[in-house]
Formats: C-alpha cells, sequence, structure tokens
C-alpha cells in the first residue's frame, strides 16, 4: 500500500524528532563554534572544495535538489556520468558489461526521468543489442531511456538532480529532471588560456581470458582548453575525450521458463513426462505452479568499447547586458562483442525430474533426458555491434533589459541516432551450430549457474574418433538482426524574469516549443544453413576453415563453479559474421534463401506547446529566513503515431518446437493521433527553523510521456514457443496512440543540519501518487489471416497425427508430433506416415537420426484444413495507479583538518506497485520497474595535494521487467548488487597530477533470476579494472 496522509506526516514528525536527541542545537552549534572559527581560516581547495560547492547547490536551492561538482566528478573513478550519478543520494543505475548505463531515480527509471543539456531536453535513443542476456540480440529502440554511458564525465562541470518539480521545468520526470551543464569561457577566473590534458592507461583485468590477442592497456586521453579576453567580451573552449576498452565475460543463460500447474506437468497428455519418468520431491498440491526450464547454456564473449565525446563553447558579449552563447556537443560510443555459447535443449518426455520444495512455484532443479540414438550440443555463435551518436547544437541571447528584467532567449537541435555497427552492417548476426554427438543429458539447477553433464557417442554421426571436437560440428541456421532508432528534436524558449527586490524575490515567465520525430526500424532475416537436423556434419570444418577455435568455456569461470568434465570441457569460438560470410552463400547456391521474418519501421511525432508562471519570495517568517516558490505550467501535447506494417504470409512450423514466421512483401501503412492537456502547479517552501537548520516541504504535478513502444500503432505476431495442440500459444501485439502520460502528484517533506564547514546531515519523505500507469488489455483474435499448423484440430494434418499418436499409445510430445505430422504430409495418408513412424520407434521413444532425418527435410505450411489462430492479442491501456513513497538520509563530515571525512546515503522506496511471482501464468501483471533500496558510502582524505576515495555503491533487488516468456508471463528479477571502487590522486605540482583507480575491487558478479531465485536468466561474472593516469593544468 502507500503512505497515507497520516503515516507521512508521521514519519516526518519522526525525522524531525531525530534532530532533537542531542542537548538542543543551540548547544550543538555553541560546542562546534570553536572548530568552525579555526576552519574558516583554512583555505579549501580540491575534492573537498568540490564537494563545498555541491553541498552550497543543495543548501541554496529552492526544493529537492542534489548535485556533484566538476572536481567531484573527476576524482570519483567513474568511466562514464550514469555511474557519477549513481553517489547521489536515490540515484541507482543499470549496468551493460559492468559500465554504468541507464539510471533510476527513487524507483522511476530512465524513461521517467527527464534529462537536459544546460536546461534544454536531449533526445535519446538506445538499442541494447551489445551486453545483456541472449534477448539483446533482438533488441528494439522503443524506450524515451537516456544512455548515460555515452556521456563521459570528464567533460562536465556539474550534475543537478532535481527531485521536486518546478514550473520553470519542462516536463517529463516523474522520478527526477537531470540537468548536465557545461563549462562557460566567460566564466573562467582568469582571462588568457587556461586548460587541463589528460591521460590514462586502462587495465581490464578481464582481457587476460581473452582468445584473441587484444591490446591488454588501451589509452583514455581528455583535454579541455578554454580562452577569454581580459575585457570578458569573447571566450572560446573546446573539449575532447577518447575512451578505449577491451573486455571479455563469461555466464550463464537460460532462455525461457515454462510455468504451469504441477497438475498440468504430470499429465503425459500435454508431454512434459510419461510413464517411465521418474519424478522426485513432487509437490502435494495439484495446483502448485511449477517452472521448467527450455535449456541451458555458459557463454563466453569478448568486445570493446570506443567513446568520444566533444563539445565547444563560444561566447560573446558586445555590451555587459548581452551575452550571445553558440555551444556544440558530440558524443558517439561504439560497442561490438563477440559471443560465443555451449548449451543444451531438452527434448520432451523427461527421464528424471525434480523439484527444490518451493511451495510457491516448484522449481525443477534436476533434469535428466535419455536418447535413442543421438542428438545435438549447441554451440551458437553470436556477434553484435552497435553505434550510439548524440549531436546537439545551440544558440542562446541573454539580455538584461535593465536592473531588474532579464530575457532569454533559447534554441537547440539535437539528433540521436543507435545504429548496427557489425561489419556486416547488422546489429546481431547469429549462426547456430550443433555436434549431434549427445547420447543423454542432464542439467542441475540448484546451484548459481547451471551444471550440465553430457554422455557422447560420435560414432553415429560424428567423425567416430571418440571426443568432441571440430569434425563433429555442423551449421543449422544463420540469422541477422538489423535494429536502430533515431530521434530529431527540436526546441525554442524564451524565459523574462523580473527581480521584485534586492533580497532574491522574483517573477518569472517563459513559453517553451519543442518537436521531436521518432523512428524506430528493426529487420529479422533466417537462412536454413545445415538445418536443424544438421543435416552437413563437417561443413564448418569443409565450408568455413579456420573460422572456429577449440577452447574450455567452463575454465574461463572464476566464480562460478560448472562442475566440467569429459566433454563439457570443449567448446567453439569464432567470428559469427566469418562464419555467415562463408555459409549463407554456399547454402543459397543450394536452394536455401534469405527469408524476411520480421519488419519493423514505426515512427513517432510529438509537439509540445508550454507557458509556466512561477514567483519566488524570499524573506523572513516568524523572524526566520525562509522562501516560497510557488507556480504552474500549462503544456499541450499532440502525438501522431505512424506504422509501415510488412503483412506475415504465414507462421511455418519447421522443427518440434520451432516456428519461422514468414513475411511478405505486401505493407500496409497505419497511422493514429493522440493529445493531451496538463496543468501542472509546483510550489517549494523552505525556512531555517535555526541557525543552519532547514526545513523543506515541496509539492508538485508532474507527467512522464509513454514509452514509445506503447505509442506504436502497428500489429504483431509471434510464433508459438511449442504446437499449439500441446498447450502452446500464440501472441500478438499493438500500440496505442491515444495514451494517456502518466500523472504524478508528489509531496516532499526535508529537513537538512550544516552543522559545521563541509559537513551536513539531510533526511526527508517522499510520496508520489501516480495515475495513468500503462497497463495491458487482452483480447483473443485472428490476425492477418494467419492458419495454425499445429492446432490438433479434427481434419487437419496435426489433428489426424496427434489421433494416431493416441491410437499408437505413442506420447504426444512436441518431437512426435511434429514427426508424425510430417510424415503425413510426405506419405500423403495417415497409414503409411503411422507405419514408417512405428518402424523407427521403439522403447517409447523414436530414433533421434530419424528425428534429424525428418527436420532437415520436411517443413509444415498452413494450408485451408488449418483453423485460423487465436492469438491473445495485448495492447497497452491506461488502467492503473500507484503510491511509491520511502525517505533518504545522507550525511558528510570532515575530522577537523585531518583531511578525513566520510559521506553515505540511503534511500528507501516502497510502494503497491510490485509483482506476485505466484500469480498464475494467464494473468498479466503490472508492476514498476527499477524499484528498490540504494546506499552508498565514501571514505575521504584531501589534504595537502594527496586525495583519496574508497567508495562503495549497493543496490538492492529490483524487477527489471514483467511477463517476459509470453505465455507464461515471468518476471525479471536482478538480485542486490554492490561495488567498490577505489581513487587515489596527487597533486606533484600546482600543474601536474598523477592519479590511480581501481573499479569493482570485490569482482561482484551480475545474476537475474525469474519467479524464483533457482529460475536463472542471466548470470555474468565481472573483473577489476585499474587506471594509472596524469593530468596537467596550465
Amino acid at each position: 500500500m502507500g503512505l497515507p496522509y497520516s503515516r507521512f506526516m508521521r514519519c516526518a514528525s519522526l525525522i524531525a524528532l531525530t534532530y532533537s536527541v542531542t542537548p538542543t542545537m543551540a548547544q550543538a552549534q555553541a560546542q562546534d563554534a570553536a572548530v568552525q572559527n579555526a576552519e574558516a581560516d583554512i583555505i579549501v581547495t580540491g575534492v573537498r572544495a568540490s564537494l563545498d560547492r555541491a553541498i552550497d547547490i543543495k543548501r541554496n536551492s529552492s526544493g529537492v535538489v542534489d548535485a556533484i561538482s566538476a572536481e567531484d566528478i573527476g576524482k570519483f573513478p567513474d568511466t562514464n556520468l550514469a555511474e557519477s550519478l549513481q553517489r547521489i543520494t536515490g540515484v541507482s543505475i543499470d549496468r551493460v558489461n559492468g559500465e554504468g548505463s541507464q539510471v533510476t531515480v527513487r524507483g522511476f527509471g530512465g524513461g521517467f526521468n527527464l534529462v537536459t543539456l544546460n536546461g534544454r531536453a536531449l533526445p535519446s535513443a538506445n538499442v541494447t543489442s551489445v551486453g545483456g542476456d541472449q534477448n539483446a540480440d533482438y533488441s528494439s529502440g522503443t524506450s524515451r531511456s537516456f544512455d548515460f554511458g555515452n556521456l563521459a564525465s570528464e567533460g562536465v562541470s556539474t550534475l543537478e538532480v532535481y527531485k521536486t518539480g518546478r514550473a520553470a521545468i519542462p516536463s517529463g520526470g516523474i522520478g527526477a529532471s537531470i540537468n548536465v551543464i557545461t563549462r562557460k569561457p566567460l566564466d573562467a577566473r582568469e582571462a588568457g588560456f587556461s586548460g587541463t590534458i589528460g591521460v590514462k592507461a586502462l587495465y581490464d583485468t578481464s582481457v587476460e581470458k581473452s582468445l584473441s590477442d587484444p591490446a591488454k592497456i588501451t589509452p583514455e586521453a581528455s583535454g579541455l582548453l578554454s580562452w577569454r579576453d581580459e575585457n570578458e567580451v569573447f571566450g572560446v573552449s573546446i573539449f575532447g575525450s577518447y575512451q578505449k576498452r577491451n573486455f571479455s565475460t563469461r555466464g550463464a543463460t537460460v532462455n525461457n521458463w515454462n510455468i504451469r500447474r504441477y497438475s498440468q506437468f504430470a499429465d503425459p497428455a500435454n508431454g512434459f513426462v510419461n510413464a517411465n519418468t521418474q519424478i522426485s520431491n513432487a509437490p502435494t498440491d495439484p495446483n502448485t505452479l511449477v517452472s521448467v526450464p527450455n535449456d541451458s547454456s555458459y557463454y563466453y564473449s569478448q568486445g570493446s568499447r570506443e567513446r568520444i565525446n566533444g563539445s565547444a563553447v563560444m561566447q560573446f558579449r558586445p555590451t555587459e547586458t548581452l551575452t550571445f552563447t553558440a555551444d556544440a556537443l558530440f558524443a558517439q560510443n561504439k560497442q561490438r562483442e563477440q559471443r560465443a555459447s555451449q548449451g543444451n535443449w531438452f527434448n520432451r518426455p523427461f527421464a528424471q525430474v525434480e523439484f527444490d520444495g518451493n511451495p510457491v512455484v516448484a522449481t525443477t532443479s534436476y533434469l535428466q533426458e535419455n536418447i535413442a540414438g543421438v542428438k545435438d550440443a549447441a554451440f551458437e555463435q553470436a556477434e553484435r555491434g552497435v553505434r550510439n551518436r548524440l549531436q546537439d547544437y545551440g544558440l542562446n541571447a541573454k539580455w538584461e533589459i535593465n536592473d531588474r528584467v532579464t530575457l532569454s532567449i533559447d534554441g537547440h537541435t539535437g539528433l540521436a541516432q543507435s545504429s548496427p555497427d557489425n561489419p556486416n552492417g547488422v546489429s546481431s548476426t547469429l549462426v547456430g551450430l550443433g555436434a549431434p554427438i549427445v547420447a543423454s543429458q542432464s542439467a542441475d539447477f540448484s546451484g548459481v549457474i547451471p551444471v550440465q553433464s553430457i554422455t557422447i557417442n560420435d560414432a553415429l554421426r560424428g567423425n567416430n574418433n571418440g571426443v568432441l571436437d571440430l569434425g563433429d560440428l555442423g551449421s543449422q541456421m544463420g540469422r541477422t538482426v538489423s535494429s536502430a532508432q533515431r530521434q530529431r528534436l527540436n526546441e525554442i524558449r524564451a524565459d523574462l524574469g523580473w527581480e521584485l527586490d534586492d533580497g532574491g524575490s522574483r517573477f518569472d515567465v517563459g513559453a517553451n516549443y519543442r518537436t521531436s520525430k521518432m523512428r524506430q526500424t528493426r529487420t529479422q532475416t533466417q537462412q536454413t544453413l545445415g538445418d536443424w537436423g544438421i543435416s552437413n556434419v563437417g561443413d564448418i570444418a569443409s565450408v568455413a576453415p579456420g573460422v572456429l577455435q577449440e577452447y574450455c568455456l567452463v575454465c574461463k569461470f572464476d566464480n562460478f563453479d560448472a562442475k566440467g568434465q569429459g566433454a563439457t570441457l570443449t567448446a567453439f569460438q569464432g567470428s559469427a559474421v566469418d562464419l555467415y560470410n562463408a555459409l549463407s552463400p554456399y547454402y543459397a547456391q543450394r536452394g536455401n534463401a534469405i527469408g524476411i521474418t520480421q519488419q519493423e519501421d514505426n515512427r513517432v511525432k510529438e509537439d509540445i506547446w508550454s507557458a509556466y508562471g512561477q514567483l519566488t519570495w524570499k524573506g523572513e517568517l516568524a523572524g526566520r529566513p525562509a522562501s516560497l516558490v510557488v507556480g504552474a505550467r500549462y503544456e499541450r501535447t499532440k502525438v501522431r503515431s505512424t506504422s509501415l506494417v510488412a503483412v506475415p504470409q504465414a507462421i511455418n512450423w519447421v522443427s518440434d518446437n520451432d516456428f519461422t514466421l514468414v513475411v511478405s512483401d505486401e505493407v500496409q501503412p497505419v497511422s493514429d493521433s493522440g493529445n493531451y492537456n496538463n496543468f501542472l502547479p509546483a510550489m517549494d517552501f523552505q525556512i531555517e527553523l535555526a541557525k543552519n537548520f532547514i526545513g523543506r516541504f515541496s509539492f508538485s504535478k508532474t507527467i512522464a510521456r509513454p514509452d514509445y513502444g506503447n505509442l506504436f500503432v502497428a500489429s504483431s505476431v509471434g510464433t508459438p514457443p511449442r504446437p499449439i495442440a500441446l498447450g502452446g500459444f500464440a501472441t500478438g501485439s499493438t500500440g496505442n496512440a491515444r495514451l494517456s502520460p502518466l500523472i504524478s502528484d508528489n509531496l516532499d517533506l526535508s529537513f537538512e543540519w550544516y552543522y559545521k564547514p563541509s559537513s551536513y546531515i539531510s533526511a526527508g519523505v517522499f510520496e508520489k501518487r501516480v495515475q495513468n500507469f500503462v497497463g495491458t488489455g487482452q483480447t483473443t483474435r485472428n490476425l492477418f489471416g494467419l492458419r495454425d499448423v499445429s492446432s490438433g484440430a479434427a481434419g487437419s494434418r496435426s489433428g489426424t497425427a496427434l489421433a494416431e499418436l493416441k491410437r499408437l499409445g505413442a506420447d504426444p510430445s512436441d518431437v512426435n508430433l511434429f514427426t508424425m505430422t510430417a510424415l503425413l504430409q510426405q506419405q500423403g495418408n495417415i497409414d503409411a506416415a503411422s507405419q514408417q513412424f512405428q518402424a523407427n520407434y521403439s522403447n517409447g521413444a523414436l530414433s533421434q537420426a530419424f528425428i534429424d532425418q525428418v527436420l532437415t527435410e520436411v517443413d509444415l505450411t498452413p494450408d485451408a484444413n488449418d483453423p485460423l489462430y487465436d492469438f491473445e492479442v495485448t495492447q497497452p491501456i491506461n488502467n492503473r495507479q500507484g503510491k511509491i513513497w520511502g525517505f533518504e538520509l545522507a550525511a558528510q563530515h570532515f575530522f577537523g583538518n585531518t583531511g578525513f571525512g566520510v559521506s553515505a546515503a540511503y534511500t528507501l522506496v516502497r510502494g503497491d506497485v510490485g509483482i506476485d511471482v505466484g500469480a498464475d501464468p494467464s494473468e498479466d501483471q503490472f508492476a514498476l520497474v527499477g524499484l528498490s533500496d540504494t546506499a552508498n558510502a565514501t571514505l575521504i582524505y584531501d589534504k595537502n595535494g594527496l586525495s583519496a576515495r574508497l567508495a562503495y555503491n549497493w543496490r538492492d533487488k529490483f524487477l527489471q521487467s514483467a511477463n517476459r516468456g509470453g505465455g507464461d508471463r515471468n518476471p525479471v528479477f536482478v538480485r542486490p548488487f554492490g561495488q567498490l571502487d577505489l581513487n587515489i590522486s596527487w597533486d606533484v605540482s600546482e600543474q601536474f597530477a598523477v592519479s590511480f583507480e581501481a573499479i569493482n575491487l570485490t569482482e561482484s558478479d551480475i545474476r537475474t533470476y525469474g519467479r524464483d531465485k533457482s529460475n536463472l536468466w542471466y548470470a555474468q561474472e565481472l573483473d577489476r579494472r585499474f587506471l594509472l593516469g596524469g593530468r596537467f593544468r596550465f
């Protein structure tokens, strides 16, 4: 439940009470007076000075604002702005390959936060093809989230995080508005040239595990050059940075967890088990949910990240009252990754199943499968590449009309692009490989990662040398994914400020027009190579010689224990692009053409008009300094969504549980529009209750616009995970251009005690009451006239095959149903099909060699006897509301003149928008992703030119996404993560400093899971990084 008003006030009273446990405020101040007087004579420089500037911003701002200043950023071991932002109270981050990416503030993820550059809204484009789990290959650019991983921290003057709304700030941030402030040349303290040049050498210890030979030491360089004349009329500043990182990583994944009632799982008619299956520790209640994996895989990847940032600012002040500022920003982040996997897929029915005894969702902790003959071990190769690019160009004119009135006119244009960057021009290239030599296999899911075990027999279909090697490999499928997102944003605004007196009271009005055009595209292709049955064992060695190398993947693990032995010690790795380039034309010449299986082209145009008025009063209340800021903002938003829909032609059944969508050449344009108006009041009140003791109360109404993906008007279809006749289901989706924005009523109450220089304690409570959360509406209907080839309906081929399996007493498994249906298509009548089936069926199982033969020879396409698909079609709708509340504690303390200090912060976030892991898989759940507690603590030393920081950041478990796995509707949780970093710098002279940084000293790992901690989605080992650098100032 949310925090009721009475409870909110009780929490506020409790916070106020905590400040009275010391004798009295006056007594405490009297006791510290001598210390403060002594410290007043100290000239504070370096990191402590930047911390003081951040405290000044926090103290003097109306509302709840936190900040990090320039040198403070530079002294943290941060590779990008996301990692800098996590040092701020209430801010947490998502990581990709160990580096910060998107930020969450007070439980609201990137799409709920507004990011501005010098007060201007920034465009965003983010396709997360590199890093992440197996789903990353198929990523779409649908989010509004800004990827801070694209920006280096050295190029920024100040980061401001506004946690309370304000009329003068553009809308879009329910969690917070994050303002990135760059340096301005006319703000330089001295005339002439000044600047800094820095270089670093990065050593990522994970490179030691690379199979190739990348550079172990990679460069980082940055420089800032600024000049202004003595009269402060003209100034120019230029910043540039280059950062390169090579890395490797390894981990484990599971593709999907099937959620069923135990009664469904234990029914042989559903294909999971048969009369011979041995089940241990089964749930006693038949209605208990059980979780059953499709597969398990290990992976190894190696890659690189190359980031280039540049910015320039030019200022011209022809008179003392008129200043022109022109600025430009360029950021590019190129990421590439080669990924090799080693895995197994389970056929059904299982031979052995053991459950873990969880009363809510019983997980299969052990699975074992016996095979009639041999099946394949999987060794998919993937290559990913993405290039993110951000450009922004702006012009500002500020005119001080008189001593009291100032007019500012500002305009800018920005472009964000996230584009494919593989050598062959796509985002992901995937080549499925297999070695058909597995005689039996098992997997133990009771540990941190699955433990695979296989018994091999390469005499039947391999090279018969008794070991798993390159000669046993054959190709299956080749796939490519090209995913891109692009946003163009143009904005113009005018602000007029009138200072009402000399005490800081003022009145501000302004207007703003912002227009953006976002386009998302994705194209997927698939080409049959050796087919799922691996019809051409040895084609890798003959067609693509030298591309793959043999190695031990499980030997790469440091913290995970795969208990590797026998054939599990062998895996293969190479360039997926080189493999594809060799195999694709070879099989194309043999009639296996490349087919398009998915094509998306969606566009959203938004026009936003706004105007605001804001009054600031500063004076005294009951003899105490106080201030009040009240204002309101009106916004009108128009949305136009257009999609070019590539019409699906058919869903083909190509193997036991594999279906392929075939896309026609027909394209249908679809469009719709929506609009909404919002009135957004805001109020910030501040009073100095006692000397250096400040109380704040804020109220605001803020909005966040729906995710772009929810606004797309295209209808799309998904393929079923298994035959419909055996419990599979087909899904579809469509967007909704008429969605309303999320609207949040925000309350904040906080207290801050600045009890001595560079030291403070703050505490606050907050509540957000949010309407119009985007939930899901669901209907069952047909799309595009598509027919269901696996329905099992009477009169269809699959229906006839299913009836024959029942007559024979054969298990109605995915494999058996596909094979019987394929034989029926081949033979033309059920009697001949049944005869051939029985000839290859013994001891309750089909010969695996026969299965593979049929897979290679037959793809099942729908015909007129197949019924129409009943798709479970989802559409986003505004049907949810929620309350989020929590408290923040922060403190910083320096111990006199010792140079030692400490800072710490903790944020607790709660809400009534959680997820029920025990919900039925038919129930579509809504939950707010990213909600988690966060904490950070830093030990500081700064004296005599020597500065050191030991910083620890922690984030509690949080929900990353909901409703994964189609109809299984699984959550994705991220387990708690903490990271320890170190930074040491020494000013050798006034001009030169050296630094040493260590990142992730504890080598913390990442793990995501589903309804239970044992339901692994993704586990990744991360390694330490070290940087040694020098910086010259002039």
